[in-house]
């Protein structure tokens, strides 16, 4: 016993510091305090410092790509939460946690066993926890090249989180690019904004709301095309797609709702069947899937997970907190989600780790009586935020469903680094072996690599994945758990023209006006593709190699009405109607 107590009695002393400091801080909500609800008409949210957008072309990176730290802003109130994030987060990245308390929060992490290699601090003011609003995005100049970060004015009268961008831009050294002056004055915060790395980002009409006339933060009026203008100058967004409000959720966050958890994969919340938000999230969905298709030309792909109620059965729409599953972060290979009580949480973080194998998914508690961050209106993506690498390896890819054959299954990637691509690879295996075997890819054009594999012909399914080196010598994989986590494809016993039926995709949109899309999932061989109006007059016609990808075809502005396009190739003949405008 003596030889513990001196290390209860140091546990003890922490933690009797952490709470005096608790009872210190003023803990401000996500949303306005009352008392900031009457300062935000003479708080100066603009700057007069001109800061242009930057001179090249930059991607805004996406949110499970890989990072080179994880930030937080330290909060005595939720010590144990931000403890449990750190304890998970320093497996795979750095933590810069943001503190003027730096040796009290280094003795707390280390007497906890955190790795404190992989911790560093950050000596600068803030006012409060939420940093997935305030922080900067990370850019990338010529979509793998320098690293910056953007930051937009922060909806907030808060003047020490809006100044921490820079902090961290510094800190890293790094350019920073701001929002803040000028008719680029634009007000916008991190949980209302998701991107897919390919020019796509998706928020709900709030963004539209905090910069229209009239708007209480004095920056400039501006259309819904003025503030895609804004976004595609500093961020790349090329789609902005905005969803209406939902009546129940107080900040209209929709990271309270929605995860983007790939490129054509959206993780949303559902409520019983008219319950709270439910018809309102339902409705933008459908939105969502019928006026927009995946950057592979492809319908989204929607995943539900139940929104728990209260021990009561309450829900938003009766006195119940916000709370929701999709307010998870990636952190590199591990994913940290909310939880609320096991009796809930269970189904949830096994949707989870079905949904994103290889994956260490990580759930810890924000609904307890200690720490009750949900009450907030916010969870563990609103207290979190990620600078990038310096040096992405960006790997994108549109898995593979299913193959009618064994042989020459085609597979193609777009791969970049600033040095270029050295070499890349397909590995695979049949579903239940143990070692996978190696396919080389060659380069193609336009930074795609492609490969063919061929497969046991008595396959039924395959599990694969994509590695890659730059000539700079860095490796890495996508999915970027692999080889723990891998796409899975089956092998079909389709027709040739069954299976183009099902993999000639599209169109969209529809209807169309100037041009419309297709995408053709590895179908094989020389296609020819003719449009014909009702009346069966022959408008257009041409032929392709190569049926792999996603094709556009421009609509002359005298073909109104009815069209049917019309595929023909050794599968046969695939027709497709079109609507023009």
């Amino acid at each position: 016993m003596k030889k513990l107590f001196p290390v209860l009695l140091c546990c003890m002393l922490i933690s009797t510091v952490f709470q005096i400091q608790a009872q210190q801080e003023t803990l401000l909500p996500k949303g306005l305090s009352e008392t900031e609800k009457g300062l935000v008409a003479d708080f100066q949210f603009k700057s007069t410092q001109i800061t242009p957008p930057p001179s090249v072309p930059v991607r805004t990176a996406a949110e499970w790509e890989e990072i080179e730290y994880l930030v937080i802003r330290w909060t005595n109130q939720f010590q144990n939460i931000l403890l449990q994030i750190v304890q998970a987060a320093v497996e795979e990245c750095k933590v810069l946690i943001t503190t003027q308390n730096q040796a009290t929060v280094s003795s707390f992490l280390n007497s906890n066993g955190v790795d404190m290699s992989q911790v560093e601090f950050l000596d600068a003011p803030s006012n409060t926890i939420w940093i997935r609003d305030y922080a900067g995005n990370t850019i990338y100049e010529n979509d793998v090249e320098d690293r910056a970060l953007v930051d937009w004015i922060y909806n907030r009268p808060r003047p020490l989180d809006n100044a921490m961008p820079v902090a961290h831009a510094n800190y890293v050294g790094v350019p920073i690019y701001r929002t803040n002056s000028g008719t680029n004055d634009l007000v916008n915060t991190g949980g209302n904004f998701m991107s897919d790395g390919m020019g796509t980002a998706f928020a709900s009409k709030l963004i539209l709301e905090e910069n229209e006339p009239g708007n209480p933060y004095g920056v400039t009026p501006k259309t819904e095309a003025d503030i895609d203008d804004i976004m595609f100058n500093y961020q790349g967004i090329t789609r902005y797609i905005k969803m209406d409000q939902t009546p129940w959720d107080p900040i209209d966050h929709i990271d309270m709702h929605m995860k983007l958890l790939d490129e054509e994969t959206l993780l949303v919340s559902r409520y019983p069947t008219g319950v709270a938000d439910g018809p309102q999230i339902e409705a933008n969905i459908d939105y969502v899937t019928s006026t927009f298709q995946s950057p592979f030309g492809t319908d989204y792909k929607i995943e539900w997970i139940d929104a728990p109620p209260s021990t009561g059965g309450n829900h938003p729409d009766t006195g119940g907190f916000y709370r929701t599953y999709t307010n998870s972060v990636f952190v590199n290979g591990t994913v940290i989600v909310p939880t609320y009580r096991p009796e809930v949480d269970g189904p949830a973080l096994a949707q989870y780790e079905e949904l994103l194998p290889g994956y260490t998914i990580v759930g810890i508690d924000v609904d307890n009586p200690g720490e009750n961050l949900i009450s907030q209106s916010g969870a563990i993506h609103c207290i979190t935020h990620a600078i990038g690498v310096a040096d992405p390896l960006w790997i994108v890819h549109q898995p593979i469903v299913e193959s009618n054959t064994t042989v020459g299954i085609p597979v193609d990637a777009m791969i970049k680094h600033n040095t270029g691509i050295n070499e890349a690879s397909v590995f695979w295996r049949e579903t239940g072996d143990t070692n996978f075997q190696e396919t080389a890819m060659t380069f193609d054009n336009d930074d795609i690599w492609v490969s063919e594999l061929n497969v046991p012909s008595s396959a039924t399914s395959i599990e694969y994945y994509i590695w890659a080196e730059a000539n700079s010598g860095k490796t890495l994989t996508r999915p970027l758990v692999a080889p723990e986590g891998f796409w899975t494809f089956e092998i079909t016993s389709l027709s040739a023209g069954e299976w183009a039926e099902n993999n000639i995709v599209g169109p969209y949109p529809n209807p169309a006006s100037n041009e419309v899309s297709f995408n053709l999932n590895n179908i094989l061989g020389e296609i020819n593709i003719s449009i014909h109006n009702v009346l069966g007059q022959q408008l257009y016609e041409n032929t392709i190699e190569n049926g792999n990808g996603k094709i556009t075809l421009n609509l002359n502005p005298n073909w109104k009405g009815t069209l049917f396009v019309t595929f023909t190739g050794e599968f046969g003949n695939v027709h497709k109607k079109v609507m023009v405008k």
